[in-house]
């Protein structure tokens, strides 16, 4: 060192500078957090309600992750079963065996339990259609392969009616809401919070919803297989915040619906109130001998000729959380 010294007299105190800059660099390497991606839809309440408060962002950062949130508007089935993005949101009952029946790389994680009146097929005020049997020749607008597809197969289906006794309409939400409006078809089938809406601004009435046995409605959480493989802290944390969640917007029904009205596309509160409270917000795990309903809409869809094959709705994957 004293000839470096003679010959290089800075040397030393660079060699030392150099040694605190890599020491931080490689410190940084050593401790970058992994980034989890989210995605979630306008109607994912409680997704859109963590990405706004930040709590779960919070949580996994304490655990060493970070995340990145996504927002699908159209194409959800491709990005599910691309298994593009660790962790989704909820879809309903229906549109989940359609990932199932497409082999999609998906573990289920959460379930959101029933809420059989959060859809139903509604007609104007004044329409003739009082019952599921008047339903027989008339323009029926639903989306397909929806939780509200299979409500209207099994509507029909107890009322002695099927698929072809009906002008099946498929259109997408937003264009089935123009078509009930402007008075091209005659019956609508949709789900909250379009539903609360045309209650409220125009009066619609229910034929029928879910209610009875007819359709329970429940909701699937998934994850990436190969992501809830490996990362089971992060499902337990996610679990963990959607339960508390849901709690927290049934306990406070008014000022969730303050927030999500606008998030929503600037929904009046009371329509936000109405479709909160068809809506359960429980959170629980999902239970491979409970997927009986799964099992009926999986029926009731190879029947109709909507998923090709037949489907055993147990054959999933799950992740379980396990006690605390």
């Amino acid at each position: 060192m004293r000839f470096f010294r003679g010959v290089f007299p800075g040397l030393p105190g660079l060699i030392v500078s150099l040694s605190v800059i890599c020491g931080v660099l490689c410190a940084g390497v050593a401790h970058a957090n992994e980034t989890v991606s989210i995605s979630y839809q306008r109607s994912s309440t409680l997704f859109i309600l963590l990405k706004r408060t930040g709590a779960l962002e919070k949580k996994l950062n304490a655990l060493g992750y970070d995340v990145s949130w996504h927002e699908f508007s159209a194409g959800l089935l491709q990005s599910l079963n691309a298994g593009s993005v660790d962790i989704h949101a909820d879809v309903a009952d229906a549109f989940a065996l359609f990932t199932q029946a497409a082999n999609a790389p998906l573990t289920y994680y959460a379930e959101e339990t029933s809420a059989p009146t959060a859809q139903a097929i509604i007609v104007p005020p004044d329409s003739p259609i009082r019952t599921a049997a008047d339903l027989k020749g008339k323009r029926v607008g639903v989306a397909k392969g929806t939780g509200c597809n299979f409500l209207l197969l099994s509507v029909l289906a107890k009322a002695g009616l099927t698929i072809n006794d009906v002008q099946v309409r498929y259109l997408e939400a937003p264009d089935g809401l123009a078509a009930y409006r402007g008075g091209n078809i005659d019956a609508w089938v949709i789900w909250d919070p379009f539903l609360a809406a045309q209650q409220r601004e125009t009066h619609a009435r229910v034929v029928a919803d879910g209610s009875d046995g007819v359709a329970q409605y429940n909701r699937f959480y998934t994850a990436t297989t190969s992501f809830a493989e490996k990362h089971p802290d992060v499902l337990r944390a996610v679990f963990d915040e959607l339960g508390e969640t849901g709690r927290w917007v049934k306990a406070h029904p008014q000022e969730a619906a303050q927030i999500l009205g606008p998030l929503w596309g600037n929904i009046p509160t009371p329509t936000v109130e109405l479709a909160n409270s068809r809506r359960s917000y429980e959170i629980v795990p999902v239970r491979r001998d409970q997927l009986g309903e799964q099992q009926r809409i999986a029926d009731t869809y190879r029947a109709a000729g909507l998923i090709p094959n037949a489907l055993r709705a147990t054959d999933i994957r799950i992740w379980t959380p396990t006690a605390k």
